[in-house]
């Protein structure tokens, strides 16, 4: 009997432990941006909006349709996509770079650089809030992105559209 519990006992100790989320960091973040803006593929961005950022995002995109649908022959203000930087120049390189934290949120430095123009080179920001999961877990979330020139994400979508 007494190796019957020792085998039951060392399998139960075999067993894996349950299994916990694994939560980027905001550094992980960033990088995702960064391989997102090389790649010119959002997609992958697109899960680590906050659930406020994805709602204005998608509200300006149907504003922007309404748009083109009214004036087919002109270019709508999101003619170029959301713009996800300060400027719309394809810079070739792009790093998640310092992070800093205040509280329940945290900033990333996104460097930007072109390789044929070495001194064309910017940094904007990921803004990052910590946020609850649909499962209950506290996970980072873009909310914002602090252009290099002084504006912004949440700004340029919502100016897009003055008349």
């Amino acid at each position: 009997m007494r190796p019957v519990i020792t085998t039951i006992l060392f399998l139960t100790l075999c067993l894996p432990a349950a299994a916990q989320p694994v939560t980027l960091t905001p550094q992980q973040v960033g990088q995702i941006f960064c391989i997102a803006r090389l790649g010119n593929d959002m997609a992958p961005v697109g899960g680590l909006l906050t659930a406020d950022l994805a709602a204005t995002i998608s509200a300006a995109e149907a504003r922007n349709e309404e748009v083109r649908r009214g004036h087919p022959d002109e270019k709508p203000p999101l003619g170029d996509g959301i713009p996800w930087q300060a400027f719309p120049d394809y810079a070739d390189q792009c790093e998640a770079g310092k992070v800093t934290f205040m509280m329940d949120e945290a900033r990333v430095a996104l460097d930007y650089a072109f390789t044929t123009y070495p001194d064309a080179g910017f940094t904007d920001t990921l803004s990052l809030r910590l946020v609850e999961d649909p499962l209950g877990t506290r996970v980072w979330r873009i909310d914002d992105i602090a252009y290099a020139n002084g504006g912004n994400l949440r700004a340029a979508l919502a100016s897009a559209f003055l008349d």
